[in-house]
């Protein structure tokens, strides 16, 4: 274990352990399992904020993308002067290209410290009483693809049980994402398109890999432990009802969803297309 993710790892350790006992006299063997849920949803819930800032900014994103499409139209022989005409945009509208990477860069490390936790025998100064517990009879800590479980073994169909999960949890997540982008296009005037939208993958992208991309959460669950690859299908899922209920409320309260961002001034426009 690294030593940067020492102290993460024992305090997963510590709270994951004692909702687990917490919870063993109600769920029994699944009180690990349960304790990995709800060890995820409080951290998705306390990275809310960050989550629905980033669902405004790529809304605000799809409200710009007649503009941007304008400015590369515009300077495209001019590389330098498009990139200045586009931060600055960026700058004005309060956001950026990047604005739908914050929760999942976020997300990560706490992925990868569970990725830890399931893979050390011994864990905050003793053994990790943890890798005893499991899922119908696999240990929370072993693997499908990369050793423990075989792949068509009893417990290879618990794995792939989970992958099967996370693969429709990931489907879904694509559909919503559609959806919401679907609402931006209705809110935010025509241009705004699925790509440009909530994507969280910067204009450019081709289109394939959009929709290819969130399946990458599979590949990762096939070689991670089972508590890792518990932790993507409560998270994945988490995603999916924060898209859901953020493209939910603007439609019911009838509010533009980029927001506060002001519409584009007239200045802009012209400037868009002067020399």
């Amino acid at each position: 274990m690294t030593a940067v993710f020492g102290v993460p790892v024992d305090a997963a350790y510590h709270l994951v352990y004692a909702l687990t006992t917490l919870l063993t006299p109600v769920l029994g063997g699944l009180a690990a399992v349960a304790g990995i849920v709800v060890f995820t949803m409080a951290i998705r819930l306390i990275l809310m904020p960050l989550s629905f800032r980033a669902l405004r900014g790529q809304a605000a994103q799809a409200r710009l993308a007649p503009q941007i499409q304008a400015l590369r139209k515009r300077y495209a022989k001019q590389p330098e002067r498009l990139q200045r005409e586009l931060t600055a945009l960026y700058r004005r509208e309060g956001t950026s290209v990047f604005a739908g990477f914050g929760p999942l860069l976020a997300q990560w490390p706490v992925f990868s410290v569970l990725y830890l936790l399931f893979r050390s025998p011994a864990v905050a100064g003793g053994p990790n009483r943890l890798l005893s517990r499991d899922l119908f009879g696999v240990p929370l800590g072993d693997h499908w693809l990369s050793g423990g479980a075989g792949v068509f073994s009893a417990q290879g169909a618990v794995f792939l049980g989970v992958i099967v999960l996370l693969a429709g949890v990931c489907w879904l997540s694509v559909r919503v994402a559609r959806r919401v982008s679907e609402v931006i296009t209705a809110r935010g005037g025509a241009g705004a398109g699925a790509s440009a939208g909530i994507g969280a993958v910067p204009e450019g992208v081709p289109g394939l890999i959009v929709k290819v991309l969130p399946y990458l959460t599979v590949v990762i669950a096939a070689f991670a432990p089972l508590a890792a690859a518990v932790y993507l299908v409560v998270s994945t899922g988490w995603s999916v009802a924060e898209r859901w209920a953020f493209a939910s409320r603007q439609r019911g309260n009838g509010a533009q969803i980029t927001g506060a961002a002001p519409a584009a001034s007239p200045t802009l426009r012209d400037r868009a297309h002067r020399p």
